[in-house]
């Protein structure tokens, strides 16, 4: 690539990376952590272990945002530096150092990018996810955790802070059901576009004649509620079960009744919690948990609302939404905007940015053609 074209790249980056900083409003960003480093620093902050956690966690998150952001205009700026040397040394093989920066700087910058398109009111808060095995018997249970393990290792290779509620193991391998968070800024808008239906074709390590077989997971993604929320449940409304906390294989991993179950009478909602290690946390982990359903179930209660006004009837959302293959041939596609990879392990090692951002501008462009 000649140096006009290089040096033209990098003001086109340079406009993109301006975009970002604007959106994500750094000065804000660095009072917000100064305030935090504030509250961390106070003598008395793990006096209230759940407050503390929750400080620490935006603290990391924001200050992760900031690096992030710094390292990217870090390396734009020495990309530039570099290309003027190799320019006044003749140095093609530098030039050629640059183009491959340059290359790598636009995929991590159009990550980044994607962050601008969400602006949904919930987008900017913690995601609570919770993965079930459906059809597939123990393939599903097992594709269940596997799927589990895909998001925590995601949210690990960026960074973000996990926090797992509640694990109902299957009998033979794998997992019935799990609930857990991602907490980070937008983990609710990032990882919105990751519910539906999720399909696994393989090889069955438990079938004993090597069969080929199908089975499937959902996924539930719903916004962390919070104070703001005023979503009040009244007592009279629950009906609270505590039970022993058990292990892969339904063993007792627990000598005392800690766990709790939590039936919202009035819609059915069922949660639970056994991650924790007192009866009155996992209460109060269970009931956050409860807040965040009941409060999806009012904005898709008053988004039907909107949508019959407008006279749609349905969402565009189809409920299969990605094919994980690993037999006859190794390929994972999304099938609502085509994207593509054929490398299974890697996605299932966490390597799903490019889902997750097709995702993203896929749900944008359908909302503005609505």
């Amino acid at each position: 690539m000649a140096s006009d074209d290089l040096s033209t790249r990098i003001s086109d980056l340079g406009r993109s990376l301006d975009s970002i900083e604007a959106v994500a409003d750094l000065p804000k960003l660095r009072s917000e952590i100064g305030e935090l480093e504030q509250q961390v620093a106070a003598p008395d902050l793990w006096d209230d272990q759940e407050n503390a956690q929750r400080i620490t966690s935006q603290l990391s998150a924001k200050q992760g945002e900031v690096d992030r952001l710094v390292s990217l205009r870090s390396r734009l700026d020495d990309a530039e530096l570099m290309l003027g040397m190799a320019e006044d040394e003749g140095d093609a093989e530098t030039r050629q150092e640059v183009a491959g920066e340059l290359e790598r700087l636009a995929r991590d910058i159009a990550t980044l990018e994607v962050r601008t398109l969400l602006s949904g009111d919930y987008d900017p808060r913690d995601a609570l996810i919770t993965i079930r095995a459906e059809a597939g018997g123990v393939d599903a249970a097992d594709f269940a955790e596997m799927l589990m393990r895909m998001y925590l290792r995601w949210a690990d290779r960026h960074g973000y802070a996990t926090e797992v509620y509640d694990t109902s193991y299957a009998e033979e391998a794998g997992l019935k059901s799990a609930t857990f968070a991602v907490k980070a800024p937008f983990a609710y808008g990032t990882l919105s576009v990751e519910q539906g239906t999720h399909r696994l074709v393989r090889i069955s390590p438990f079938d004993n004649q090597g069969r080929r077989q199908t089975s499937f997971a959902g996924v539930e993604v719903l916004p962390v509620t919070e104070e703001t929320d005023h979503i009040d449940i009244p007592e009279a409304e629950l009906r609270i079960d505590v039970f022993r906390s058990s292990g892969p294989g339904g063993q007792s991993v627990n000598t005392t009744d800690s766990a709790v179950r939590i039936t919202h009478l009035p819609t059915g909602i069922v949660v639970s919690c056994q991650n924790e290690k007192s009866q009155l946390q996992n209460k109060a982990a269970a009931l956050r948990v409860l807040q965040s359903r009941l409060l999806e179930r009012a904005r898709s209660e008053r988004e039907k609302e909107l949508n019959a006004l407008k006279g749609d009837g349905g969402n565009s959302w189809g409920a299969q939404m990605r094919s994980y293959v690993t037999h006859p041939y190794q390929m994972v596609k999304d099938l609502r905007t085509e994207h593509e990879v054929g490398n299974p392990d890697a996605v299932f090692d966490g390597d799903i940015d490019g889902f997750i951002d097709a995702g993203i501008r896929w749900r944008k462009k359908t909302e503005a053609q609505a």
